[in-house]
């Protein structure tokens, strides 16, 4: 029979507690800054609050580390995803900008087709870049994110382009059974991704892929299908996520949409347990990490820290965040606390006087 210390041993050593406590502690911690903070009402029929508004604004963050937490686990990395969704959002707003009826459901669903099939295409130039020509992955990637800065500079013409259309704006503020419409997209698609990955072989391959790419050719399994599979995974999850940034402002700017999503996301996905050199990844640690990243966001954002200033204290607050959930960390510290028990001197060897 378990005792409750290796009950509680055992629940430190699941890899979603750390991040779950972390982001409980920083939920307290508004708390009792912001009396406030817990608080949700209803209007209209709808609930607000600052909970709600966490959990919206971290939809398109989920969206886009989901992605990156299958990227991640092959062994590579994507620094392109800010850019397509910079590239998904302006095409969308484009075409919805020039329809003559802006408000029509066949000009929402043509305008997202469209831009969901340019990123997918998108995805598929990382894949051929990172599984056929076997450019590395940081490279591969980073050629993208700098060029399609640039792509959807000239898809909005340098300009921000403004819409007015009543059913793309409810892809980021609508609402459905009283909660944002924003949290059900992300919820549906954490749960599309897990079924792929946990409940078919998906999920095993990419972490075999991940772990030892060759190994895993040997035993039949078709590595570069698989890594050229996450690229486009990873491209449609950030699509998604430039619909609802652009959809919370009715604008899109190619400039500023999606800038700095790609480390966000790669904060959370490590925030949440999955490790930079492939293999085993997690979820359900990915959606905390992001959590994780919009509490701390929204709480630097109410102390009315300068926009400067909050970067750095999100990169201190990460570290911490990462050091905890370390176990050789938290090991090195349990000793330092116990204190250093010295080791027994070992007897020296006299030397063997040999007869003369």
């Amino acid at each position: 029979m378990r005792t409750m210390p290796d009950r509680l041993r055992q629940l430190t050593r699941h890899r979603l507690f750390w991040p779950a406590l972390v982001l409980v502690v920083m939920i307290l911690a508004n708390a009792v800054y912001r009396p406030g903070f817990l608080s949700v009402e209803v209007k209209n029929g709808h609930l607000y609050g600052t909970l709600v508004d966490i959990l919206r604004l971290s939809a398109p963050l989920i969206l886009v580390a989901l992605g990156m937490t299958l990227v991640i686990a092959t062994g590579g990395i994507d620094l392109s995803v800010g850019s397509v969704c910079a590239i998904s959002g302006a095409i969308a707003c484009r075409y919805v900008s020039e329809a003559p009826d802006q408000n029509g459901m066949s000009t929402l669903w043509t305008a997202l087709a469209l831009a969901f099939g340019v990123a997918l295409v998108l995805g598929m130039w990382n894949g051929v870049l990172v599984a056929v020509i076997g450019i590395q992955p940081i490279i591969a990637t980073l050629i993208l994110m700098v060029a399609g800065r640039g792509l959807a500079q000239l898809i909005t013409e340098g300009q921000i382009i403004t819409i007015n259309s009543d059913p793309y704006r409810a892809i980021g503020l609508g609402h459905f059974l009283t909660l944002p419409l924003a949290i059900f997209i992300a919820l549906a698609a954490a749960l599309l991704v897990a079924a792929f990955t946990r409940r078919t072989a998906l999920g095993l391959m990419v972490e075999s892929v991940g772990g030892n790419a060759g190994a895993s050719r040997l035993a039949g399994i078709r590595s570069g299908r698989i890594v050229f599979l996450v690229y486009v995974l990873s491209a449609a999850g950030a699509a998604v996520a430039g619909f609802m940034m652009t959809a919370n402002v009715s604008s899109a700017d190619g400039n500023a949409v999606g800038l700095w999503v790609e480390l966000d996301a790669i904060l959370a996905v490590v925030i949440g347990g999955t490790s930079l050199a492939g293999g085993r990844f997690s979820l359900g640690g990915t959606i905390l990490g992001a959590l994780i990243i919009q509490t701390l966001t929204t709480t630097v954002y109410a102390m009315n820290i300068s926009p400067q200033t909050a970067l750095l204290f999100k990169a201190v607050v990460v570290i911490a965040v990462c050091l905890i959930q370390s176990p050789q960390f938290r090991a090195t510290v349990s000793r330092r606390r116990a204190g250093r028990t010295p080791r027994p001197a070992t007897p020296r060897r006299e030397k063997e006087q040999v007869p003369a």
